[in-house]
C-alpha cells in the first residue's frame, strides 16, 4: 500500500495540465478508456483544464496529504522520478482528427476497414466476371464442368458396385 500511497501522492502534485498530459498517454490504445482519452484530447486541445477550486474529494488518505516529498523514489543513486515526464501538445495547435481512415492513435476506422473490404469483393467479382468473358477463362470453367461430370459419373460407378456386391452377399 506504501507504493500506492506514494503514486498517489506524486499525482496530486502534478498541476491539472500534467496530469491530463500523464492521464493522455496512460489511455492511449486502451479500448476501456477510449471515451476518458477523447475527453482529455478534448481539453488540451481547447487549452482548459479541469479546475475544482476548492473543491475536494470527502475521502482522502491521510497518506496523501502527510507525505514528505519524494526526492528519491526508487532508491537508486541517481535514480529519477516514478512518473516518466509526459509530452503536453502546445496550446492552440489542434490535435490531429481521423485522416486517411486513421484514429490520432493510429488505429483504423471502422468505415475506412469496411471501404477496404468492400472494394477488395468488388474488385474480385468483377475479375471473376471479366475472366469468364475471355477465352481461357471459359476454357477453364469447361474444364471444371467436365471434371464436374466425370467425378458424378465415377461416384454413380462405386454406388452401383456396392450395391451389386449387397446383393450378392444378402442374396435376393
Amino acid at each position: 500500500m506504501t507504493e500506492n500511497s506514494e503514486i498517489a501522492a506524486r499525482l496530486a502534485a502534478l498541476s491539472d495540465r500534467e496530469l491530463a498530459g500523464l492521464l493522455l498517454v496512460a489511455t492511449a490504445e486502451r479500448p476501456g478508456f477510449e471515451v476518458v482519452h477523447a475527453a482529455l484530447l478534448g481539453l488540451l486541445e481547447t487549452g482548459d483544464t479541469i479546475t475544482a477550486g476548492s473543491v475536494t474529494p470527502t475521502t482522502l488518505p491521510a497518506s496523501v496529504h502527510d507525505a514528505p516529498p519524494l526526492h528519491d523514489v526508487s532508491g537508486q543513486v541517481g535514480g529519477g522520478s516514478a512518473v516518466p515526464a509526459v509530452p503536453v501538445p502546445p496550446t492552440g495547435i489542434p490535435a490531429p482528427t481521423e485522416t486517411g481512415g486513421y484514429s490520432p492513435s493510429g488505429v483504423p476506422t471502422w468505415g475506412s476497414v469496411r471501404d477496404k473490404v468492400e472494394q477488395r469483393f468488388g474488385t474480385a467479382q468483377g475479375m471473376g466476371e471479366l475472366d469468364q468473358q475471355t477465352p481461357a477463362g471459359r476454357s477453364v470453367d469447361e474444364q471444371w464442368d467436365a471434371r464436374e461430370r466425370a467425378a458424378r459419373e465415377r461416384l454413380d460407378q462405386i454406388r452401383k458396385s456396392l450395391r451389386g456386391n449387397d446383393t450378392e452377399t444378402h442374396g435376393p
